[in-house]
């Protein structure tokens, strides 16, 4: 026969052992969503990190030579300006070896051009363009009745971009609106004494 505190005991070990399962299942569901919470979150931040890094990479290679290429920029600007001091009556009455050096100048600094152009730098001159502070910088403003204000009137110095960026600015000069002169001062002033 079967002792009623031994049965007793059996099914309190068996209503034990059902929440403990139970528990076991509650708490195995929740460190799945737990670690599959995680390794979402951790791919999405190595696909981040791939993108991050494919874009940096893109960029060491198109802006990577900027402080050479700005460097090189003032050699082909004295370049540029050794050869406008050269004006067109001292080529023709240059002698002939002189010549040759001038238009030897005039190669090198079209094959200079060429390099950075192939480099990604690109020369831009703004003239007539409006202005535009992110690519020109004003050096002065020129009193212009043939432009309207705000526009280009004189580029001072060519810009360059390398990319989509500014590697230097244009400088310019900005047109303004010309003064008014004295007798046209004088033709608004009367018409406003005429009334009073």
């Amino acid at each position: 026969m079967t002792d009623p505190t031994a049965r007793q005991a059996e099914t309190d070990t068996d209503d034990k052992t059902v929440p403990e399962t139970a528990d076991l299942v509650v708490e195995a569901t929740r460190e799945t969503a737990e670690l599959k919470d995680k390794l979402l979150r951790t791919l999405a931040e190595m696909e981040n990190l791939r993108k991050r890094t494919e874009r940096e990479v893109l960029d060491a290679r198109v802006y990577g030579i900027t402080g050479f290429a700005r460097d090189v920029l003032a050699v082909a600007d004295n370049m540029h300006r050794a050869l406008e001091t050269i004006g067109l009556d001292l080529r023709e009455a240059a002698d002939p070896k002189v010549r040759a050096l001038i238009e030897g100048v005039e190669l090198t600094e079209r094959e200079l051009m060429k390099i950075l152009e192939r480099n990604g730098v690109k020369k831009f001159s703004p003239l007539g363009e409006k202005f535009d502070p992110n690519l020109h910088q004003a050096m002065y403003e020129v009193p212009t009745p043939d432009q309207p204000p705000g526009q280009v009137a004189q580029v001072i110095q060519a810009g360059y971009m390398i990319g989509e960026r500014v590697l230097r600015p244009a400088l310019v000069a900005v047109s303004k609106s010309p003064p008014e002169s004295p007798a046209s001062a004088n033709d608004n002033a009367r018409p406003d004494n005429a009334t009073q």
